[in-house]
């Protein structure tokens, strides 16, 4: 009978125990949705999902908001999202697998790998290893605007322009993000495997790591049935749908799409040694070389959180110090979504975040409000925190807006300015007149040009119906005469440079041929 009792008070106890556990927990993500539905209306977004991973257990998955608003249908954790930049990191992986194979170093010359590589000098050919270019330590800045409203489903095409890219400091004397070296790192792949960067990606995670709604093809997530659909947010908190980005050649930099669930699936090898149900995935030396600093990408000094600093890179992924956790992660965007994938390795806590809502803070919102009540940290109200910001950056923006000189006429006919243009780093500008307007075509989006002041056009995108958008441009177009007058380029402030980026004419100079 004692024992008996004792048995039973033990087992009250154990229950006891378990039921507090669970307690806990279900307190825990009972104040994560109460948070997570305050960032939903707070920052204007349609929808975002949200996993958590610990150990190889997927311990919260949850949707938020809508994936469609007209129609109210609600984002679930198998909503398809575009997944951006956080691609990068499936991209270095195919490296580490075609290295494990015996098929190259990370020391190995880049141009030695892709003979189609070429860089701005001969030094830099030399130079550039395959390591350089996984952990953004080639020089060369980030040249985005290149490929995003430039863009071609020919990769030799896009490659080529890497060869007219003036480096912006030395061979891994500074970070600065490139994603053309992650278009070199898929050709690779493909040149060595004999298969296409996406067949690769599909066999070697998506099979294996059982993402079964995870794709490469815009066309192939445009089709789904569970697909978001992509949105901006204006300066007045007006949520307006945009145009899928179909990011074509450049799908090694960030053409994955998939959903909350699948990349929890991605987030477990990271977690537990490169395996996932028992089964290697990835080798356990590239995991570990991965999640290690590579390159330091900026100072990163404490500041106004004491306990988050370092901003280091590794091999597609960025790593820091979060309140006294190490943590391993990556963001990603591409119009109209935005994404945060991330892990950190000792307290075996993985976190994803996918939304709809372009450029958006919400990924770092929710990972960081998550992140702080799982690993016990005092909650810091990031919500409110990125609510700030963002108010005063639209303020600041607001009074850095110039005024354009009034009572001023383009200094030739309108169709003078019209022809091609061309710079062999980005790409070519073809303005065309219609109805006294000039016209252009960048990033697969219809653009009429705007008579600012002088020889100065705003670029104004224009909708299906023929609406020019009423925002301002940040990409005024500069148009040069040379000696005698004629039009014979434009000058475009690209990329963050501080000096106009210069497009030749192509076409004969107007009246230079009687």
């Amino acid at each position: 009978m004692k024992t008996l009792l004792t048995c039973i008070f033990c087992s009250l106890i154990s229950l006891s125990l378990f039921s507090q556990v669970q307690k806990n927990k279900n307190d825990h993500f009972a104040a994560i949705d109460s948070v997570l539905e305050r960032v939903l209306s707070d920052h204007h977004v349609a929808g975002f999902a949200v996993a958590v991973v610990k150990g190889n257990k997927v311990i919260y998955s949850k949707g938020f908001g809508y994936r469609d608003i007209v129609n109210k249908k609600p984002v679930t954790p198998n909503t398809l999202f575009a997944i951006g930049s956080s691609s990068k990191a499936f991209t270095a992986s195919l490296l580490g697998l075609l290295r494990q194979d015996g098929k190259l170093t990370f020391e190995d010359k880049a141009v030695t790998l892709l003979p189609k590589l070429k860089f701005y000098s001969d030094e830099m050919d030399n130079q550039i290893i395959l390591r350089d270019l996984m952990a953004h330590r080639t020089g060369l800045s980030r040249y985005d605007l290149s490929w995003f409203l430039f863009n071609s489903e020919n990769k030799d095409s896009l490659i080529t322009r890497v060869k007219y890219m003036k480096p912006s400091s030395p061979v891994r004397m500074k970070w600065y993000y490139n994603n053309f070296m992650y278009l070199a790192q898929g050709m690779i792949v493909e040149r060595l495997s004999g298969k296409t960067w996406e067949k690769n990606i599909q066999e070697r995670f998506f099979n294996p790591l059982e993402m079964t709604r995870s794709n490469t093809d815009i066309q192939t997530f445009q089709r789904d049935s569970n697909a978001s659909l992509p949105y901006t947010v204006s300066k007045d908190n007006v949520i307006k749908q945009i145009d899928y980005y179909n990011i074509n050649g450049m799908g090694p930099a960030g053409s994955i799409n998939s959903s909350v669930n699948d990349m929890a699936n991605w987030l477990k090898i990271w977690l537990n040694g490169g395996r996932f149900n028992g089964k290697v995935i990835l080798p356990v030396d590239y995991i570990s070389e991965a999640a290690s600093s590579q390159m330091v990408m900026d100072a990163a000094l404490p500041d106004k959180h004491k306990d988050i600093f370092l901003s280091n890179y590794g091999l597609g992924w960025m790593i820091g110090s979060y309140r006294g956790h190490y943590q391993v992660e990556h963001g990603g965007n591409i119009n109209g979504f935005s994404a945060n994938v991330a892990f950190f390795p000792t307290d075996s806590l993985g976190i994803v975040v996918l939304t709809n809502q372009n450029v958006s803070k919400v990924p770092s919102v929710v990972r960081n409000s998550i992140a702080d009540r799982l690993l016990q940290l005092e909650p810091i109200d990031w919500n409110g925190e990125k609510k700030a910001e963002i108010k005063a950056s639209r303020l600041v923006k607001k009074e850095e807006e110039k005024i354009p000189v009034p009572s001023t006429t383009p200094s030739h006919k309108l169709k003078d300015y019209t022809g091609s243009f061309e710079n062999p780093a980005y790409g070519i500008i073809k303005i065309h007149l219609k109805d006294n307007n000039l016209y252009t075509v960048l990033g697969y989006e219809n653009i009429i040009l705007k008579h600012r002041h002088y020889d100065v056009f705003d670029p104004r995108s224009v909708d299906k119906n023929g609406v020019a958008d009423t925002e301002p441009s940040n990409l005024l177009f500069n148009f040069f005469s040379d000696v005698d007058g004629q039009i014979q380029g434009i000058g475009i402030l690209l990329d963050g440079s501080e000096k106009p980026i210069m497009f030749d004419r192509k076409a004969t100079p107007v009246g230079a041929m009687k």
